[in-house]
């Protein structure tokens, strides 16, 4: 991370499920904060598995996070009026001044962290631009492909802008092999909507890496038929099984 406050940069930690890409976030937010830098943490409101104010990863890690509904939102809550310098993260170094909306620079953050960006959707990738131009060090966690090798916006497109690219590897649930991608293994049926089971032929689903996940946007939306790219709340915090897998076996 680069810790040269004041010199905005956008930094993408992607990969599949159960790689450590919220690990990877929280490493660097805690890393930030010992080095004085103030600090702030957001996901969003649909991201609700262990308490809407919490980032928090499958290792059982968690630290504290502003939630928000979308990315219009993050404007307001990092230009909010009396805005201490202590953060989310921890305490800060200096203390933080207000900034309003129109402001060539965010005065009072130097870092901003948002996890699973893959629920914001495209509408993020020129917030994240705006707040990097404006002097914030914007670190950005999520999926860029969906259960079905698809690009999961917006994390391609924030991939293409930013100063730092991280892609995580995650372990095949078959093999053991280095995983670049996840597949729905049980939950829903294949066009997306909830109620059918759903099993891979000579898959164990209690093998590492298949572990019970929460779907996310893009993931069994179920929306509409066969719609990949439809977040809704509904299949927030719903009951579905995941797994990692390699090139061989997706």
């Amino acid at each position: 991370m680069n810790n040269d406050a004041g010199r905005g940069r956008i930094e993408v930690i992607t990969g599949p499920m159960f790689a450590g890409k919220t690990e990877e976030l929280m490493r660097r937010v805690r890393r930030a904060t010992i080095a004085g830098l103030r600090v702030l943490v957001v996901n969003h409101a649909l991201d609700d598995r262990r308490g809407a104010s919490l980032v928090s990863s499958h290792a059982g890690g968690a630290i504290p996070a502003t939630s928000v509904s979308g990315a219009a939102e993050l404007h307001a809550v990092v230009d909010e009026p009396g805005r201490t310098g202590r953060t989310d993260a921890g305490p800060s170094s200096a203390d933080a001044e207000s900034s309003g909306p129109v402001a060539s620079t965010v005065r009072s953050l130097d870092l901003l962290a948002i996890d699973e960006a893959q629920f914001f959707g495209a509408d993020l990738v020129p917030v994240v631009v705006d707040l990097a131009d404006r002097g914030v060090t914007v670190v950005v966690s999520g999926l860029c492909l969906t259960f079905d090798d698809q690009p999961f916006e917006p994390l391609p497109a924030l991939m293409a802008t930013a100063e730092s690219v991280t892609k995580l590897l995650a372990v095949c649930a078959v093999c053991g092999a280095d995983a670049a991608f996840h597949r729905r293994v049980h939950g829903h049926s294949e066009t997306g909507m909830p109620g059918a089971d759903v099993r891979v032929p000579g898959v164990d689903t209690s093998a590492p890496g298949s572990e019970t996940a929460v779907p996310v946007a893009g993931e069994g939306a179920g929306a509409g038929v066969g719609n990949s790219l439809v977040a809704t709340v509904e299949h927030v915090g719903g009951a579905e099984q995941y797994q990692a897998r390699c090139r061989r076996h997706r």
